[in-house]
């Protein structure tokens, strides 16, 4: 219970500090949804546990290989409940992080969201539109998205960010789920 006290101070803190340097730099940041809010949309009334995912080094291979750069923590957070899972993750679109919200159920996502949009351009991709692009998407064998997605004008790199996250939250849903049908896990 106090590790977990511990974690969240440490992640409102990391949350905080970029929040400053954003502001500080005069870019705009744009809250669509809170990490409550998109937790609360992807379970409804249940009331979901989180747990931790550690990267092991195989993971942390296949993130690196995913997102093109090393994945800069050792766990990831995720809420767990029943075959469903949510994620909060921050990927850089172009120079910022986009924290994005990925919600998958069985082994297709339910829902991506933008929480929080920090980029000068590109915001479109919190519009429905576009993230309802990735609903039912799966992974392929090659452990890609089984859909391609159509890009923003303008919004190049944000898209490719979303697109990245959405396959590394696969691939870590995958992986959850594979642990939890082993018993004693």
């Amino acid at each position: 219970m106090v590790r977990k006290a511990v974690l969240l101070l440490v992640l409102a803190g990391w949350c905080a500090g970029i929040s400053l340097v954003v502001q500080a730099m005069g870019i705009p940041q744009i809250q669509y949804l809170t990490q409550e809010q998109f937790v609360q949309q992807t379970f409804g009334s249940t009331q979901p546990q989180w747990k931790m995912l550690i990267l092991d080094a195989a993971l942390k291979q296949k993130a690196a290989e995913i997102l093109l750069h090393p994945y800069p923590g050792m766990r990831v957070r995720y809420w767990i409940a029943g075959q469903r899972t949510a994620w909060i993750i921050d990927e850089i679109g172009k120079e910022m992080p986009i924290t994005i919200g990925v919600a998958v159920d069985g082994d297709s996502i339910q829902q991506v969201k933008i929480l929080v949009y920090r980029e000068e351009r590109g915001g479109e991709v919190h519009q429905d539109f576009f993230t309802r692009q990735f609903e039912s998407v799966t992974l392929t064998g090659d452990e890609r998205l089984s859909r391609s997605i159509d890009g923003i004008t303008g919004a190049t790199l944000s898209v490719h960010a979303v697109s990245r996250v959405a396959n590394l939250v696969l691939v870590m849903h995958r992986q959850v789920l594979a642990k939890a049908a082993v018993p004693g896990m």
